[in-house]
């Protein structure tokens, strides 16, 4: 005899694979969300880390480029005070040469000889004065040709004048200045 199911068996079973098969792929596409979300937040991450290095690395080019301009800075007004500090001394060595020029004259002065004249232009001196003879004049010229500084000194004109009834002996003389080298 013929029997005859009436359940729908296959059909229940259709369904049952169907259901497993809607569940399997929902689950993967929730493991594909999942796996492609910590993926996005992990580079988000590193993107973000990355961002927070370039923005430290640029304060401290900009705290570098301050320094490097307080630098300059401090560069220029180095150069410009040493600048300054050579002037003043160039204004030291020629200040104390009008003294030493004076008083290598005095002390070369021997007795019995008067200067009337000294004139300075441009490192050459001229000097004129009166002696009481030809060998006092001689002396002062030794004298001064023994200074450091005097050099080149010429006997311009020497002529013998008559003072108080007294024989005099009138000179002028020529020389340059030359400053002894500094120790």
């Amino acid at each position: 005899m013929i029997r005859i199911n009436l359940l729908p068996v296959r059909a229940a079973q259709k369904k049952e694979k169907l259901r497993s098969q809607l569940s399997i792929f929902f689950l993967c596409m929730v493991l594909v969300c999942i796996a492609c979300g910590s993926l996005y937040v992990q580079k988000m991450s590193a993107i973000n880390n990355v961002e927070d290095e370039i923005t430290a690395i640029d304060n401290k080019n900009k705290a570098l480029r301050k320094k490097i301009g307080q630098v300059r800075d401090f560069e220029k007004k180095k150069e410009d005070l040493e600048k300054k500090l050579d002037v003043l001394q160039a204004l030291k060595e020629k200040k104390s040469g009008p003294v030493h020029l004076l008083d290598e004259l005095s002390a070369a002065l021997p007795e019995k000889l008067w200067l009337t004249k000294f004139t300075e232009k441009g490192g050459k001196i001229g000097l004129a004065g009166v002696a009481d003879s030809e060998n006092t004049v001689a002396a002062f010229m030794r004298n001064l040709d023994a200074s450091s500084y005097y050099k080149n000194i010429e006997l311009s004109v020497t002529e013998q004048t008559k003072s108080d009834d007294r024989k005099m002996q009138k000179f002028t003389m020529n020389c340059s200045v030359e400053a002894p080298p500094s120790e």
